[in-house]
């Protein structure tokens, strides 16, 4: 057996490797089987066809290594019925992601709300929910809404190359830091996994020359795995506010929905059709460069996942101050952005 100090890192390493090693065959599968994302929308902001099959990669790599992980050490019974939940639950969302991959005109998305409930479902069966709310009832429904809701928040955040998966990094490593202390076990270990499958995706995601999407299998197990996450600590030892961190930890992709959601019925447009409207779009219109987007989402996504683990540790009154502060902050930002023209 691994000595139990060295366990997440090895997790974390091996899901790594497989990544660097399996996310490059992917694209091969997907130029031979000709998966590629045609840019005939005029959503899209590739002007040549890109593989897909990035998503399948990183599953495969995350799993490959919680595999090694549960013969390396002894997983309590607990994780093992968990992890086996949020991975049933996974391969559905996987499967619902390739198929509006290989389909050129895509999965509707009453079609899509359907799959991702049944997927909610089968997690919430396997005893994850929101712990502070009653009675059960109210709380599988919001529990029921909040993973449907971030499956589709972080899948509207990939409209850029790195930047779902960089912020997936980030919350990762927030609800492995969180978790840490309490020793819940699976968040701890796919956590690990999901935040070092990620890391072996991006470089070549960044390519150039080698490029490949996560597509919409990546994006929506992505957003799965996260709300998975959230679910599985707790965040009130200290303090009752602190069950909002989760909402400061996936602060971006949460944030980009509200907003355009807003944007858009504000113009008559339907939430659920795509355009661009994406607040790392308006940044891109104002005048920023696509490095300099990533570079500004990742201090911003790992500021708020600091501030998210700072109130579960402070305070009720400090929590307070730096919930306001942070609430004016996404307002002032929010009211900049929506002022963007982005039609010219």
């Amino acid at each position: 057996m691994i000595n139990s100090d060295n366990l997440y890192s090895y997790c974390f390493l091996g899901a790594l490797a497989f990544s660097l090693v399996l996310t490059p065959l992917m694209r091969l599968i997907a130029i031979r089987l000709e998966i590629l994302d045609h840019p005939i929308s005029s959503v899209k902001t590739h002007r040549h066809p890109v593989p897909y099959l990035g998503g399948v990669a990183i599953t495969l790599a995350l799993c490959a290594a919680l595999v090694i992980s549960r013969f390396s050490t002894n997983f309590p019974t607990g994780t093992l019925h968990t992890l086996r939940g949020i991975l049933v639950g996974g391969v559905i969302v996987l499967i619902l992601g390739l198929f509006d991959d290989i389909r050129l005109t895509g999965v509707r998305y009453q079609w899509k709300f359907i799959v991702q409930i049944a997927a909610a479902i089968c997690i919430m069966a396997f005893g994850l929910r929101i712990r502070f709310i009653e009675p059960v009832w109210l709380s599988q429904a919001l529990t029921l809404i909040w993973i449907v809701g971030i499956m589709n928040a972080v899948n509207i955040i990939d409209i850029m190359d790195g930047l779902a998966s960089g912020v997936g990094v980030i919350a990762s490593a927030g609800f492995f830091f969180i978790s840490l202390p309490s020793e819940q076990i699976y968040v701890n270990f796919l956590a690990a996994a999901l935040a070092g499958a990620l890391l072996g995706f991006m470089p070549y995601n960044l390519s150039k020359r080698f490029r490949l999407f996560m597509g919409d299998a990546g994006s929506l197990m992505l957003g799965f795995l996260l709300a998975a996450l959230s679910l599985g600590t707790s965040y009130s030892r200290i303090n009752n506010l602190g069950v909002f961190a989760p909402i400061l930890i996936l602060g971006v992709p949460i944030y980009d929905t509200i907003l355009v959601t807003i944007l858009r019925l504000k113009k008559g447009m339907s939430p659920f059709l795509g355009s661009k409207d994406h607040f790392a779009l308006r940044l891109e219109k104002f005048g920023f460069h696509r490095p300099e987007i990533l570079g500004i989402v990742y201090v911003v996504a790992t500021l708020l996942t600091v501030i998210a683990y700072e109130v579960t540790l402070l305070p009720f009154s400090s929590t307070v101050y730096l919930y306001a502060l942070t609430a004016f902050g996404a307002l002032s930002i929010g009211l900049w952005l929506a002022h963007i023209d982005i039609e010219n």
